[in-house]
C-alpha cells in the first residue's frame, strides 16, 4: 500500500475524529471523562489522570487493529 494513502487517510480520520469532539463539546458532552478517571486539584493546578478514558481507548484500538490485521 502507498504511504501517501495511509498518511492521507490518517490525516482525514484525525480532522474527522477533532470535528466530532468540537461538535461535542458544544452539545455539552464530555466525552473524555469516564468514571474512572481521577482528578487531583491543587490551588492553582489540576492535573487528570484519565486511566478509565486509557483503558477503553486500548481496548478500541486493539479490536481495530485486530480487524485491520485480518483484512
Amino acid at each position: 500500500m502507498d504511504v501517501g494513502k495511509i498518511l492521507l487517510a490518517a490525516g482525514l480520520g484525525l480532522a474527522v475524529l477533532g470535528l466530532v469532539v468540537m461538535l461535542a463539546s458544544k452539545a455539552g458532552v464530555e466525552l473524555f471523562r469516564l468514571p474512572g478517571d481521577l482528578v487531583w486539584r491543587g490551588r492553582s493546578t489540576t492535573v487528570y489522570f484519565p486511566i478509565a478514558t486509557s483503558i477503553l481507548l486500548s481496548v478500541l484500538l486493539t479490536l481495530a487493529l485486530g480487524w485491520w490485521a485480518r483484512k
